[in-house]
């Protein structure tokens, strides 16, 4: 990325900065983060063009009795 000072170098610069965060964010979101789980759905709400498959949580009773197959 050229960054020359010129009006399309801000635009390319908010752009990417706009979606690499919100990538960090999705990634904090997966790993069942709740403060990042709320901000990436109020980044979705935002910004339509960004789609997000959000984490399903379980219960880690379901968890446990899933690995030990005592289901």
């Amino acid at each position: 990325m050229v960054l020359d000072g010129s009006a399309d170098s801000d635009h390319r610069l908010k752009a990417m900065l706009h979606w690499d965060v919100n990538n960090g964010i999705a990634r904090r979101a997966w790993a069942r983060n709740p403060n990042a789980q709320w901000s990436i759905r109020e980044a979705m709400k935002r910004e339509p063009r960004l789609v997000v498959t959000l984490a399903n949580d379980t219960s880690n009773d379901l968890l446990e009795r899933t690995l030990h197959g005592t289901w």
